[in-house]
């Protein structure tokens, strides 16, 4: 799931309309705004946090004007959803795709079955809207996991690429995957994929005109409460992070 936009850079006076996008290659359906499925939905410009107040079934999920010029941050985190494997081969392209190391392994020392069994998940995603200039800077706001877009894609020179740092718990993921999904104006995808470095960071290569989603996942036996409650024997965290990249 992400946050989309049919406008990334506003001006004062319009609608800034952000939409929970769930599906593939950065195409899906517009989901409704459900507070019962949100732990936190909020954003913040110039320093100021707006918590999403929305009524349940809206769709876009936030619709408000654009008052002052700046670097909105929209941040969202999901309360955790279940999902249930019926078989292995689904669970293993997933491993696979997402290229989340020796699961298999680790899920047969567990004596797990390969049938029929849980996943929660959690999402933790963000967007980068440039109101007028788009003046500012992305930072961390302390999400399990989460990206910070280090360089403004708004206002900084993006011709050496987009500068870009994973964190899990607050701490550098390093040699991460980040699938990368880059949307021209015509709505035409393409995918690529990079790891981060030593030191959690990435630079993303990207093209004036274009829309970027950038995606990372981690796989972890749940903790304690988790597994309780949803009777999951894996949890997956995903983090997400979408902005657009002015044209010449």
């Amino acid at each position: 799931m992400w946050l989309d936009t049919k406008n990334f850079q506003p001006q004062i006076g319009d609608t800034v309309a952000i939409e929970l996008r769930n599906g593939q290659n950065f195409k899906g359906i517009n989901l409704s705004y459900f507070k019962n499925r949100i732990e936190n939905f909020f954003w913040e410009l110039n320093s100021a946090k707006t918590v999403v107040k929305s009524r349940s079934g809206d769709i876009p999920a936030i619709k408000t004007p654009a008052l002052e010029n700046g670097l909105m941050v929209v941040v969202y985190h999901s309360r955790p959803s279940t999902l249930t494997y019926k078989d292995w081969q689904k669970f293993d392209d997933f491993i696979q795709h997402k290229n989340l190391g020796l699961i298999e392994q680790v899920h047969e020392s567990r004596n797990l079955p390969k049938t029929n069994f849980i996943e929660s998940y959690k999402r933790f995603s963000k967007a980068l809207i440039g109101i007028g200039p788009g003046q500012g800077n992305d930072r961390s706001y302390k999400l399990e996991t989460e990206f910070v877009v280090l360089t403004n894609p708004y206002t900084e020179d993006t011709s050496n690429g987009i500068k870009v740092l994973l964190l899990y718990q607050g701490i550098p993921r390093k040699h991460a995957q980040i699938e990368v999904f880059q949307r021209s104006s015509s709505g035409d995808v393409s995918v690529f994929y990079i790891k981060t470095n030593a030191q959690g960071k990435a630079i993303i290569d990207v093209l004036p005109g274009h829309d970027y989603l950038l995606d990372a996942v981690i796989l972890r036996i749940p903790e304690g409460g988790t597994a309780q409650n949803s009777g999951a024997v894996w949890e997956s965290l995903w983090a997400a992070t979408t902005f657009s990249i002015p044209t010449e």
